[in-house]
């Protein structure tokens, strides 16, 4: 609950700021909104963060162990594999442990989400037309209803039904929505509606296309996501393109990025592109140069070590690290706090956009530290209060 507590500040304080710069707003489509677990999801709920775990999920201890990154991380939602017995049985442990809702992905054997629903996961990721029979849709429909779960309906471009793939000769925006549309029939036609939907691709285009497609034909939230996107480098672009583009039209109320690499990088990426659009924010937003002989210390790695030793920091605020005074004093100007690159390893510090004073090379890196800390401190003591004066 907490949590959710959190996500709902962190949403409203980003309405807050955008609407003081129209040319930043984005207008988000109206979706209805769903419950997973304690965590609201569509309407005018914050965008969610959500990763998986690709450990064991029998190995209940070691799932337990990386959802805790993720949490540490800032995911909202964590999603573990179920394919056998062994996974659903460790689930129940999973489920108590974690802090955030667990979705439990299933493919093919029904029997594993009637076993998922029964351990407590707040949702089911599921392709209804993959579960068999429409008595079966319907016991995990009946599951899903007594557990108070939601329901996810994952279409893949990768696994499109091969009556579509024949029709359309190759997966495409039509297959893909044609099959998100079939797949909430058979929802729909079991009174089961607290479901969102996903239509992903690896290619960039065709998610796009089939996600705006989609958004004009169903009012239910959209889970979005460039699936297989690929390593650390390469699928961040991709996923900033394609997530980022949704985004930007108003489009998604949960993401995941889908990358080769650990689930916690998974949320970090996400969570910095929410925060490039201004529908989400976290912790120190960095504003940083690139770096040129004019700089006054070593910008990459400032940077580089400030970023470590500030992810400690939820609270969100904002420090520029410039390595001179060509753009240095302006970004500060709109920044939280401010370092900007002098002479002779003297370097300008500025407070709330304002000239403050000045710090030598040596002490700079720890100086920059304890400031945001203490800015941090400060900003949450006040949100703390606002809110107590607002309760009485």
């Amino acid at each position: 609950m907490q949590a959710a507590i959190a996500l709902q500040q962190s949403g409203a304080y980003m309405r807050t700021m955008t609407s003081i710069r129209p040319w930043r707003d984005i207008t988000r489509r109206q979706s209805r909104q769903i419950m997973v677990g304690a965590v609201p999801v569509g309407g005018d709920a914050p965008i969610t963060v959500q990763t998986m775990t690709n450990t064991l999920t029998s190995d209940a201890v070691a799932t337990i162990d990386q959802i805790r990154r993720c949490e540490e991380a800032g995911a909202d939602l964590i999603r573990v594999s179920c394919p056998d017995e062994e996974s659903t049985k460790a689930l129940s442990q999973i489920t108590r442990a974690a802090r955030i809702p667990v979705i439990a992905d299933i493919h093919f054997h029904y029997k594993r989400a009637l076993e998922a629903a029964d351990a407590g996961a707040a949702c089911l990721r599921i392709n209804p037309g993959n579960i068999g029979s429409s008595e079966r849709v319907a016991e995990v429909v009946r599951a899903a209803k007594a557990n108070g779960c939601s329901i996810r309906i994952g279409v893949n471009a990768g696994s499109l039904e091969k009556d579509l793939l024949e029709k359309y000769g190759e997966p495409c925006p039509d297959a893909l929505v044609e099959s998100a549309l079939d797949h909430i029939k058979l929802l729909q036609d079991h009174d089961f509606h607290e479901y969102k939907v996903a239509v992903k691709a690896s290619d960039t285009f065709l998610a796009v296309a089939a996600y705006m497609q989609l958004a004009e034909q169903v009012d239910c939230p959209l889970h979005l996501g460039i699936t297989e996107a690929g390593g650390l480098i390469g699928g961040t672009v991709k996923s900033a393109i394609g997530i980022g583009n949704l985004l930007w039209a108003g489009i998604g109320d949960t993401i995941r990025v889908s990358l080769s690499a650990e689930p916690e990088e998974e949320v970090r990426v996400g969570f910095e592109i929410l925060k490039s659009l201004g529908l989400r924010t976290r912790g120190v937003r960095v504003v940083s140069c690139p770096s040129c002989a004019r700089q006054g210390f070593d910008v990459i790695r400032t940077v580089e070590a400030l970023e470590s030793r500030l992810s400690h920091i939820k609270t969100p605020l904002s420090l520029s690290v410039l390595g001179c005074v060509v753009n240095g004093p302006g970004e500060a100007r709109e920044t939280d706090i401010g370092i900007t690159g002098g002479g002779n390893g003297k370097h300008m510090v500025y407070l709330s956009g304002v000239t403050d004073h000045h710090v030598q090379s040596a002490d700079m890196l720890d100086h920059i530290v304890s400031l945001v800390e203490a800015k941090a401190a400060e900003l949450e003591a006040a949100e703390t209060a606002s809110h107590a004066e607002a309760a009485e």
